[in-house]
């Protein structure tokens, strides 16, 4: 809508027209309407810092549960900066995965990668339930929580380029990313399972009041591993989230051709479970927070399925759309993509305007390019240091009087 004010100053210029018509259309004009144009843009501006709803309370879909008695709330209460800061998140997160995609594409990211766009509620809402002393380890489409837990866009990119300034020094790829109290990035399916369930193990002898999340795919939930860990994490009262992040498809396979029942959040049997929207960031935060609470009483490991969907295929490799149709994939994206249902819920509630969000993307936009920059510049990691950082303490690299780059006597 245009200022009233634009009204009044169009019939002085009108006016001034008769006596000064060619100075007024080249000189004066563009520079009254240059004036007027940034008058209104302080306006809009202003307005993103007054006027807007602090809080607000959402009814989110109810938990389905097993052997609960009650689950998580259905209503979820969200401030404008929580709702800002999980929007941030996971759109960080899917322009990070659109940009991977792009360099795998361009040949500059090589080997296994597999993309977490559509998944980005799982991500955003876990971190906002646990604290950052929690632990949390996952499988190979680990690039969303390793943003989450802390590291850097650019060290992320860095590593999908095997650089030597990526999160593991170039040297562990897309499934091989690690930070304190985040544990990978695991490549073996299923394989991260009993690992998590030990260092929940090790929480609870520390007796340090964490838990440890940990997360596999519907592809995983048939491994016999898996249920070995809910074996000795039941019986132990282990501190440890067993979340599956079913997508629906493990590989090209969808779960109804792979499992004889797809109640994923029942596969402890003797473990309660929720089964929870995983497309909706605040249905995750506040099953993520009950499965905390749950764990951190003593009352011993919970399993969370969480009802999410991948944009890409598997992997790079896969194009996705062998298994599934496009149609499927965009009806998904228009009804419940994880970053337009957050917007639209703030914006309909008055919590925040357009131009902020606008703001917030082309930033994010701005720091992703940057990083990606960074990415495709860093050094590669020198031969030398290839074998480092294997142990704590880097041994030698001379054993028994050889070392890895001699030659031979046998080939020489």
């Amino acid at each position: 809508m245009i200022d009233p004010s634009f009204y009044f100053l169009f019939l002085i210029v009108n006016s001034l027209f008769l006596f000064f018509p060619f100075q007024i259309l080249v000189f004066i004009l563009p520079k009254i309407l240059k004036s007027q144009r940034c008058n209104t843009e302080r306006v809009v501006v202003s307005r993103s810092f007054a006027d807007f709803t602090p809080q607000a309370t959402f009814d989110i879909k109810k938990c389905d549960v097993h052997r609960l008695e009650e689950g998580p709330p259905v209503k979820a209460t969200l401030t404008r900066d929580q709702g800002l800061q999980y929007y941030r998140i996971m759109q960080t997160v899917r322009r990070m995965e659109l940009k991977a995609d792009q360099l795998y594409k361009q040949k500059i990211i090589r080997g296994f990668c597999h993309l977490y766009d559509g998944q980005e509620a799982c991500a955003a809402g876990i971190e906002a339930a646990i604290n950052p002393s929690d632990h949390l380890i996952t499988a190979y489409r680990a690039h969303g929580y390793t943003y989450t837990r802390g590291v850097a866009i650019k060290e992320i990119l860095a590593e999908l380029t095997g650089r030597k300034g990526g999160v593991a020094k170039g040297k562990g790829g897309s499934m091989h990313m690690y930070a304190p109290h985040f544990y990978g990035g695991n490549g073996i399916v299923g394989a991260q399972v009993p690992l998590g369930a030990g260092i929940a193990l090790a929480c609870q002898y520390q007796g340090n009041n964490q838990v440890c999340v940990t997360l596999y795919g519907d592809g995983a939930a048939n491994q016999g591993q898996l249920f070995e860990a809910f074996n000795m994490a039941a019986l132990w009262k282990l501190p440890c989230i067993f979340i599956c992040e079913n997508n629906k498809y493990g590989m090209g396979t969808s779960v109804e051709r792979a499992s004889a029942s797809t109640d994923y959040y029942k596969r402890g049997d003797f473990i309660p479970g929720l089964r929870v929207d995983g497309m909706d960031v605040l249905c995750v935060r506040e099953a993520t927070q009950f499965a905390a609470d749950h764990c951190r009483s003593g009352k011993g490991p919970i399993v969370m399925e969480l009802q999410t969907y991948r944009y890409h295929g598997h992997s790079m490799s896969d194009p996705g759309v062998s298994y599934r149709t496009r149609e499927e994939i965009q009806e998904v994206r228009s009804k419940s993509d994880p970053i337009s249902l957050l917007k639209d819920r703030m914006l309909s509630n008055n919590m925040a305007a357009v131009e902020e969000f606008k703001e917030i993307d082309i930033a994010i936009r701005k720091e992703v390019e940057e990083a990606a920059q960074y990415a495709t510049s860093d050094p590669e990691p020198p031969l030398e240091e290839l074998c480092n950082h294997i142990f704590k303490n880097d041994p030698p690299l001379e054993v028994r009087g050889t070392h890895p780059w001699a030659t031979l006597k046998s080939v020489s």
